[in-house]
């Protein structure tokens, strides 16, 4: 790769800047909806303390304890709103920080160039640490964000929220995915999402699970019932399950009672999840390793006396493995490399054939030749020829 298009380069980062920029509007949303409805509040109180002053109905004692308690929504209003700001800026802060990182390759052309070379290294980093916090490794992923400054540049706070609602899954708690619903309600419905249903669900089965039968009924009148235009099959399983035991080995009601499903409830949180902050469905270091496997993928790959030292897809006992099952590299014009060289023949280095239906390139044959007194020795075969016997090859 001679040139590079950071255009096309650019087009790849949208997640880059989309995550914060979603979580800046996320951000927005929630504290304006909070003061909003605080200030209306306030509001109320207001008119109702002035009303009652001017029908003589308010003693001192009580307008100034309801005084004091304005006084202290006030306060928490404008300690609301201060940490609403200091959030804000954080995501404004992000969004520049990483503007700033791409704007650093708008005018390179050449991946060899020392600002290519930077930013690519610094990407790097920002995919392993997106991979550590995406597997759980916290702490790991915070200590590289610092060590390398990119602290602005990965999602540490948004996967750290993240991590606490699937530990509460994990401990058999719907209560704080509940709520992160909640606070996403809108989102999850354009989404046409099942997660709340989900979670309702389960808790039902938990009832039912610990011989509360009265409560799950309620339970699910309550909360299954309004699903019942799109669920209604699920709600009936979920009813059917009241005359069923935990332990039993009919179908559906065996697969309600598996504990597993608190494992499937993870899996779709973290999916609804990475689609709201505008996170790929999968690690970037995952989606970067396979589109380089892939692209240096070929036939010869896999056929051990072809393959080539310096491919890294050759490697069976590594990549070679990783890239198994990816598709094979699509190339309209082929390269030719030197099995003893590595190095691509062309004009300036012909390929040539040896009695035997070898081809290596001139130079290494060559230098081969210069070291060896005159005799080239087949590196495949063993077999020994003179320069003489060489014939160029041509390539159409």
């Amino acid at each position: 790769m001679n040139s590079i298009k950071t255009e096309q380069v650019i087009e790849l980062e949208q997640p880059f800047i989309k995550v914060p920029y979603e979580q800046l509007k996320k951000s927005f949303r929630h504290s304006t909806k909070y003061i909003d409805k605080e200030l209306s509040d306030l509001n109320d109180r207001i008119e109702k303390c002035i009303s009652a002053s001017e029908r003589n109905e308010l003693p001192l004692d009580k307008a100034n304890t309801l005084i004091d308690e304005l006084l202290k929504k006030v306060d928490k209003l404008n300690r609301r709103i201060q940490n609403s700001q200091k959030e804000e800026a954080q995501h404004i802060k992000s969004i520049n920080a990483r503007l700033e990182n791409l704007n650093t390759i708008t005018n390179v052309s050449s991946p060899k160039a020392p600002e290519f070379q930077r930013w690519a290294q610094l990407r790097l980093n920002r995919v392993i640490v997106d991979y550590l916090l995406r597997e759980g490794l916290t702490d790991t992923a915070k200590k590289m964000a610092t060590e390398n400054g990119i602290e602005d540049m990965v999602d540490i706070q948004l996967f750290a929220q993240s991590e606490k609602v699937e530990e509460a899954l994990q401990r058999h708690s719907c209560k704080e995915c509940l709520q992160w619903c909640t606070e996403n309600k809108s989102n999850l419905k354009k989404m046409r999402s099942t997660l709340e249903f989900n979670l309702r669900l389960q808790e039902h089965i938990e009832l039912v699970r610990s011989g509360c039968g009265l409560e799950a009924v309620a339970y699910a009148k309550k909360y299954l019932v309004p699903w019942q235009a799109t669920e209604s099959k699920r709600i009936m399983e979920a009813m059917g399950l009241l005359a069923y035991k935990k332990d039993t080995l009919c179908e559906p009601f065996k697969s309600l009672y598996d504990p597993r499903r608190w494992q499937e409830l993870v899996t779709q949180f973290r999916a609804d999840n990475y689609a709201l902050c505008s996170l790929t469905s999968h690690p970037l270091l995952s989606i970067t390793l396979q589109a380089g496997l892939s692209a240096m993928k070929t036939t010869q790959c896999y056929q051990h006396e072809n393959r080539n030292v310096n491919c890294p897809v050759c490697d069976g006992n590594t990549f070679g493995q990783l890239a198994e099952k990816l598709p094979l590299s699509h190339h309209v014009n082929s390269t030719v490399v030197c099995r003893i060289s590595g190095r691509i023949m062309n004009e300036d280095n012909p390929p040539m054939l040896l009695p035997n239906g070898r081809v290596y390139s001139l130079e290494a044959l060559k230098e081969m030749a210069s070291q060896s007194n005159g005799v080239i020795i087949c590196p495949r075969t063993g077999d020994t020829f003179s320069l003489d016997d060489l014939k160029k090859v041509f390539v159409s």
